[in-house]
């Protein structure tokens, strides 16, 4: 059987090849595959105008137009050349794709973070509502639902039953005609407060930002059963928190808390205090930022005060059972 002897050259590097003329062009690729660390399936060889690879399955040497003495050229790269490309490759997609994501969330303007005590402070998972329950035999219970989960998932409601250590067993309703008169009750130092969050005629719920100021008030009697100096002054103190929480929001202080659209002004002192510090457009030039920010705060104090006044004739915390 003859023999066909040639050169290939690769990258500067001439290798002598010799193998049987009927050697099928694939053996020759794996023979300089073995030579050059070029895989079979990237090798091009070139010579005379002509092209051939290991494609060309079952074609011999001979047929394949290789002669002896005959030099070809072979073109291709090295297997750790592939793998290395393949990583690059891989390293770009996967910067495309996380590119590709972030183009599809919506984009959150960045502001300034003041980071405070309570970010810091250890949240412990007892401080919370344990349960949330409507009454079923009322209408809408879904809705009724929706609200008290509103409540429990406020921040600043999250906030102060952190920062006093909080919790609330059950977190349910009460229903105006079994409770005329009632707008909120505390059972058993929290183990259950009820809080009238539907209209007298069963056509609508209650204003948010009323429900959530006579939840303050219940969460108050979670230590003082009395409306004494004692509890009134715990409860000025939550809602005090909640508004300086609220304020801190609107001032631009972050407690690294959602707290998107909690705020909401119900008396036009109040909101005309709370423009002059978002907006800036104080008819007191000198003002500091603090000085704006505490007249919301007494604005919105005032307001807390003759409200509360009203929330003790409705609260049955404190009646005898009779009444509730």
């Amino acid at each position: 059987m003859s023999s066909i002897s040639f050169e290939v050259a690769f990258r500067g590097d001439t290798h002598r090849v010799s193998l049987p003329s009927d050697d099928t062009v694939a053996s020759l690729c794996a023979r300089l595959e073995e030579l050059t660390q070029v895989p079979p399936s990237a090798q091009k060889l070139l010579f005379r105008g002509k092209k051939i690879g290991a494609s060309q399955e079952g074609v011999t040497l001979t047929q394949a137009g290789l002669r002896d003495g005959i030099r070809v050229q072979m073109l291709g790269s090295t297997t750790q050349e592939l793998d290395a490309l393949h990583s690059t490759e891989s390293e770009h997609h996967k910067k495309e794709r996380i590119l590709r994501e972030r183009a599809l969330k919506p984009q959150i303007k960045a502001r300034l973070m003041i980071l405070t005590p309570f970010f810091f402070s250890f949240r412990h998972a007892d401080y919370r509502f344990h349960k949330l329950e409507p009454l079923g035999h009322l209408p809408e219970p879904s809705s009724a639902l929706a609200r008290l989960s509103k409540l429990a998932n406020d921040p600043a409601i999250q906030h102060i039953m952190q920062q006093h250590k909080f919790s609330v067993g059950l977190l349910t309703e009460l229903a105006p005609h079994e409770s005329p008169g009632l707008l909120g009750l505390n059972v058993g130092s929290g183990q259950a407060i009820k809080l009238r969050i539907r209209t007298d005629a069963y056509d609508g719920f209650r204003p948010y930002l009323e429900v959530r100021r006579v939840f303050c008030h219940e969460l108050a009697h979670n230590v003082w059963g009395e409306h004494d100096n004692n509890f009134k002054e715990l409860n000025s103190r939550l809602n005090r928190e909640v508004a300086e929480f609220e304020a801190a929001q609107a001032h631009g202080t972050h407690y690294l808390v959602d707290v998107r659209g909690t705020y909401q002004p119900s008396s036009n002192e109040e909101g005309e205090a709370f423009v002059r510090v978002l907006g800036g457009n104080s008819t007191l030039p000198s003002d500091s930022i603090e000085d704006r920010r505490r007249r919301a705060l007494e604005a919105a104090t005032s307001r807390l005060k003759k409200q509360e006044e009203e929330l003790e004739q409705s609260c049955g915390t404190t009646k005898p059972p009779s009444a509730t």
